[in-house]
């Protein structure tokens, strides 16, 4: 399956099982307070967000200016903006999926699944050196540039 066709059938199924479930809901709370009920998590996901994403950027610079790649960070960044767009979604699937995006322990493990475990230090969330680089260190001078000669400018 493409990915337009995988899209497209999310963009058709999510919201038809949303108003299912609303409408589900709806009859044996009432309207009015499933309507509540769907502001409420949407307010309190924003407020998790903005909690948790303050978090997790305090890490991102954090990592930077120990020179480190914050890519374990920057994925859960990533993944914190899903959640709360699913938040912001009226519906109690997505509030669902959103709030278990917002759960650290669940994130975190879903980052270093989607980065690849063996490349991501998980105490710091950098990358970690691979013994089998193919990088090869040496000095090399322009041929088309005869009069500047590299190695003296070190």
């Amino acid at each position: 399956m493409n990915p337009f066709s995988f899209f497209l059938l999310l963009l058709i199924t999510v919201p038809v099982v949303e108003i299912y479930f609303l409408i589900q809901v709806g009859s044996m709370i009432g309207a009015f307070p499933t309507v509540l009920l769907i502001v409420f998590t949407a307010v309190l996901g924003a407020y998790l967000f903005k909690l948790q994403g303050m978090t997790t950027l305090q890490r991102v610079q954090a990592s930077l200016s120990r020179g480190e790649i914050p890519a374990l960070d920057m994925i859960e960044g990533v993944m914190l903006l899903l959640s709360a767009a699913l938040l912001l979604t009226p519906g109690f699937v997505t509030d669902v999926l959103g709030f278990i995006c917002l759960v650290p322990a669940f994130r975190t493990r879903l980052a270093l699944v989607l980065l690849g475990s063996q490349f991501i230090n998980s105490t710091t969330g950098s990358f970690q050196q691979n013994s089998d680089s193919d990088v090869i260190e040496g000095e090399f001078k322009r041929e088309d540039d005869p009069e500047i000669d590299y190695k003296d400018t070190k």
